[in-house]
């Protein structure tokens, strides 16, 4: 069905962190029973809405499968919640729809821009990991479309195999055309929650082991520029869907403020990111603060700034996400920290999170037992990559891994180190798809 499909130049689709620059061709996906177009030995990836912050949604020099025109919700079962709908649906849709119905998405990330696919992509995680694993524990099934015409019905028993492969694989083993989620039953669209300012990183192992018995949403903010007795401050924020409306609602997000333009330079220096930290954690009087909430700015807090990722100029900016197991956590977080702040080129957006023991459904899951830190560094060319390259060496040494949702850095030695099953999933990748981040990490082997 070509008809089905829309052919153009590169419409500078890009990732969230705006780097690396990328240029493609682009066909846009419309149709379920659509045939994928001939690419003309150019290799192909599915694109969502580009909310991954490296290259893993990039194909520079190929051609990217927009998948946003894949957007019909096909069926939703209020009774029990099982909702099934196209891959380019926005988390933001399917919430619009469910809460009003007394339903949650089971496991959510920090955006609600992302779609479906992508979720399954990436096989995302959010605050609940400790309790519900990733997204892919609650995809109940998918459909994948190849290169060759094929199409399977996956799940975890039926084509299990293909399952575990598409869940966390990046897109590279064939477009998703629909899924089908089991969602949590909610009573109303409001978090119960605290917000504790805890002095040191002791201090957050310690709310974590504490709060994710009685918590299901835990998180921390670090000011990661602090140093010494101070190594790894911050605000401990952890929640519960609230069991009965409070007399007061608090609203939700309402309309967006925007960054209307893009600066030529970055408002993220040295200056700005000391007097960030400092105020932020700052800015609660007490040590300790109850909060109720509608589950918007709870769960999206950087949803309210529409296009924040212009903060960080022309030059966009690099995220590293690394995980670390639980042995080895302590003393590698507290490394990493040190060489950040050594370093003065710290983030606002410094996120502590304790992963827990459930088992990730995809070969190239990122989230296990250990902690997982992500951070935003403004690019800075050499200094900010070489600053990399020294918090790799702690988290390889720590038996941890990079996030490739978030990597567009990473040597193909740590990838292989942090994902042992990659082998085994190459198996499953369609010949006809592949991606920058792909190529970058088989073909870089320093």
């Amino acid at each position: 069905m070509d008809g089905a499909l829309k052919m153009g130049r590169d419409r500078r689709y890009q990732s969230w962190s705006r780097y690396p620059r990328a240029r493609h061709e682009v066909h846009c996906l419309y149709w379920r029973d659509a045939l994928l177009p001939k690419a003309n030995n150019k290799p192909m990836l599915p694109y969502g809405n580009g909310r991954s912050y490296g290259d893993s949604c990039l194909n520079d020099g190929g051609v990217l499968l927009d998948a946003r025109g894949l957007d019909r919700f096909i069926n939703f079962d209020s009774a029990t919640g099982l909702f099934r709908c196209e891959a380019g649906i926005l988390l933001a849709d399917i919430l619009a729809l469910i809460v009003p119905q007394g339903w949650f998405l089971p496991v959510t990330p920090g955006t609600r821009y992302v779609t479906v696919g992508g979720a399954i992509a990436n096989d995302v995680h959010g605050k609940n990991h400790h309790r519900a694993g990733t997204f892919g524990c609650h995809v109940r099934c998918f459909e994948i479309l190849r290169s060759n015409g094929q199409r399977l019905v996956c799940s975890p028993e039926q084509n299990a195999d293909w399952f575990r492969a598409t869940v966390g694989g990046l897109g590279l083993t064939g477009a998703i055309l629909w899924a089908e989620i089991a969602l949590k039953r909610i009573s109303n669209p409001y978090i119960d929650g605290e917000i504790i300012r805890f002095r040191n990183l002791e201090r957050f192992f310690e709310l974590t082991a504490d709060s994710d018995r009685d918590y299901e949403y835990t998180v921390a903010w670090l000011d990661c520029l602090a140093r010494g007795r101070s190594l790894g401050r911050g605000l401990f924020t952890r929640g519960n869907h609230a069991a009965a409306l409070s007399r007061k609602r608090p609203k939700s997000s309402g309309p967006q403020p925007s960054l209307p333009v893009e600066l030529p330079f970055s408002l993220v220096n040295k200056v700005t990111l000391h007097l960030f930290n400092s105020l932020y954690y700052h800015k609660q009087l007490v040590n300790r603060r109850r909060v109720v909430s509608h589950y918007e700015p709870f769960f999206y807090p950087l949803d309210g700034i529409h296009a924040w990722n212009r903060l960080y100029g022309p030059r966009g900016f690099l995220q590293y996400q690394c995980v670390v197991p639980p042995e080895s956590s302590r003393e590698a977080l507290g490394e990493i920290l040190n060489r950040i702040a050594a370093s003065r080129t710290g983030s606002f957006l410094a996120v502590l999170k304790g992963f827990g023991q459930q088992c990730s459904p995809g070969m190239l899951s990122f989230p296990r037992p250990g902690v997982t830190l992500a951070l935003d560094f403004p690019n800075r060319g050499k200094p900010t990559l070489e600053l990399l390259d020294r918090l790799d060496e702690v988290v390889e040494a720590a038996g941890g891994a990079i996030y490739p949702a978030k990597d567009a850095h990473m040597s193909g030695r740590i990838f292989r180190k942090g994902f042992p099953e990659w082998k085994a999933f190459s198996a499953y990748i369609d010949p006809a798809f592949s991606s920058s981040f792909w190529r970058r990490v088989m073909e870089r082997n320093a």
